[in-house]
């Protein structure tokens, strides 16, 4: 087995304190400066890399598990608090999901695909690092434009996490 559950839970839940953190950082920017476009990010503005760290976990579990994706939709998030209070939404489906699989469902790549899926077939363990992966793809993206904003991010390196 490449992955345990118990050890993607772990670094699920140092991933969802991280974004937190991020998320609560947000909260001390200017309204404007939450949703102020930035040149050379893909996703312009605090405010959608974090909607995109969330939407991408929620979606992908979703997919997996042939539910119908959440609509989410940027405008209704005006204020990191709102972010916030999806995030813990978020990380709670996740587990459910994770608690209702055996360490060899977990690792082995999943049977039926799911709608527009891309590339072959993958185990839930080699999805959910991806998705953990993607999220620190973004937090440095995240900690990137708070600097340029004039609002340099705390340290959210894992290696401050207590044990």
């Amino acid at each position: 087995m490449l992955f345990t559950i118990a050890g993607v839970q772990s670094f699920h839940g140092w991933t969802h304190d991280r974004t937190r953190q991020l998320i609560q950082h947000a909260g001390t920017l200017p309204p404007a400066l939450f949703v102020a476009p930035l040149e050379g990010f893909a996703r312009a503005t605090v405010r959608d890399q974090l909607l995109h760290v969330l939407t991408c976990e929620d979606n992908w579990i979703r997919r997996i598990q042939h539910v119908p994706l959440s609509e989410w939709r940027p405008e209704e998030f005006t204020a990191a608090a709102s972010l916030g209070a999806a995030r813990p939404r978020v990380m709670a489906a996740t587990l459910r999901y994770l608690d209702g699989l055996s360490e060899t469902q977990f690792n082995t790549p999943i049977e039926r695909l799911p709608e527009e899926w891309i590339g072959p077939a993958r185990s839930p363990a080699f999805i959910l690092h991806h998705i953990l992966t993607h999220a620190f793809h973004h937090k440095g993206q995240i900690v990137a434009m708070f600097r340029i904003l004039g609002y340099p991010a705390p340290d959210t390196d894992l290696q401050r996490i207590e044990a």
